[in-house]
């Protein structure tokens, strides 16, 4: 990894998307720091005290509890991206433009952002609703500016996540999310440190809950780099006068083939009950539903687990297509050693992918408690733990492997010249 910073730091033009990246880093962080106007830090404080908000403003980079601009972080594009994904599986239009090449999918990103910001205003309604309490003047053009200045806050974050991808290194909007976490990280070890002044934990805790998230690093990468290599052949074929085909090739099967969507979809549908029971605090049956699905909870805990398998299986089959990769194949004139063309690979590349996603699942349920657990039974409270490094390594690994292509595709072209 050094290796290959200090390969493209040689290189100016590589050089300078990771300046600009990093300028657009620095201007994300300050404009975390931006209060929405017309708030009392007071009431704030109180209103955010719950456990449901920890983990979300984990991602935010501590910007939801401070109820800065960008409070609600870059979430409503991602779930809005999501929805574009489901779509193009569900409905022949979208299927259409993600096969009309560059122009369909700038087709499809340009609905895709029209669809975060309006998930981004409905979202910032509801938290405007939630912080009520804490608005110094609770009259509807105060409101008002409280849901415009979110919603602009995320489509900011929108497009400089954008600007990073064209200009920068990397995946801008999984950047923002990586930076937003790995800056709560210094207030999570204050918050370690102060547990051991305080008395609340000791040294030998804090020890293994360091090696723990050594262990969680090391089955984070191996995880996502762990993949099943499904052999294919294809037979000689002429075309005209030259011979295509003959060669061996593979099918790369990930076991973790969705990344973090599962977990996301969990993590919204389980925080819908604890967020409208909030709005009505002195209804019983809400403080009921509120402690039940408290993220401290064993019901949360086990609920967030048969989600988190439900969905690893469900954005399995929407995202990989057995039956149209054994077509495609097909057509092609490849075959899996052994078996026959067509509905036999289609059936053998979905028994395969069932059983290899059983074990992507387990694993993205045991690092989506973990940090629950840690806490339960380690008494610190902190949130930074398997979802967010999950996402802190995951981007890291594909950034790294962009920053490689990037050098490598400068010293190919020194020397084609």
């Amino acid at each position: 990894m050094l290796t290959t910073l200090k390969n493209a730091w040689n290189i100016v033009e590589v050089r300078k998307k990771i300046i600009f990246t990093l300028l657009m880093f620095v201007v994300f962080r300050l404009a975390a720091h931006i209060p929405v106007p017309g708030i009392s830090k007071d009431a704030l404080g109180e209103l955010f005290s719950a456990d449901i908000w920890s983990l979300v403003d984990t991602f935010s980079g501590g910007a939801l509890k401070t109820f800065t601009v960008c409070a609600m972080g870059i979430m409503p594009y991602i779930n809005a991206s999501i929805i574009m994904n489901l779509l193009t599986i569900c409905i022949p239009y979208f299927e259409n433009l993600a096969k009309e090449g560059v122009e369909g999918r700038k087709k499809m990103a340009t609905i895709t952002r029209y669809g975060a910001i309006i998930l981004a205003f409905i979202q910032a309604i509801g938290m405007t609703i939630y912080i009520r309490g804490a608005l110094e003047n609770p009259s509807l053009f105060s409101c008002l500016v409280v849901v415009m200045t979110m919603t602009a806050g995320t489509c900011f974050l929108m497009w400089l996540g954008e600007l990073i991808t064209e200009h920068g290194i990397g995946n801008g909007i999984s950047l923002i999310i990586f930076i937003g976490i790995v800056a709560k990280l210094p207030s999570d070890l204050n918050t370690i440190v102060t547990s051991l002044q305080g008395g609340q934990t000791n040294i030998i805790t804090v020890i293994l809950f360091a090696i723990l998230a050594v262990l969680i690093i090391a089955g984070v990468v191996f995880i996502q780099e762990a993949q099943r290599r499904i052999p294919v052949q294809y037979t000689k074929r002429m075309v005209g006068r030259r011979m295509y085909g003959g060669q061996g090739t593979h099918i790369p099967i990930k076991v973790n083939q969705t990344g973090v969507i599962p977990i996301i979809f969990a993590m919204s549908i389980l925080m819908l009950p604890a967020y409208i029971a909030g709005l009505f605090p002195t209804n019983g049956v809400a403080r009921f539903i509120s402690g039940m699905f408290s993220t401290g909870s064993w019901f949360y805990m086990f609920m967030y687990v048969l989600l988190i398998i439900f969905f690893t299986y469900f954005y399995t089959a929407v995202t990989f297509n057995c039956r149209e990769i054994a077509e495609n194949m097909q057509k092609n004139g490849g075959f899996i050693p052994g078996l026959r063309p067509g509905k036999p690979t289609s059936e053998y590349l979905d028994r395969v992918l069932t059983r290899i996603t059983l074990a992507g699942a387990i694993f993205l349920a045991a690092i989506a408690v973990l940090p629950f657990l840690a806490s339960k039974f380690s008494g610190l409270d902190i949130y930074f733990g398997g979802t967010s490094l999950l996402i802190v390594v995951g981007v890291a690994l594909d950034t790294m492997k962009q920053l490689d292509a990037q050098v490598m595709e400068r010293q190919y072209s020194g020397f084609m010249k």
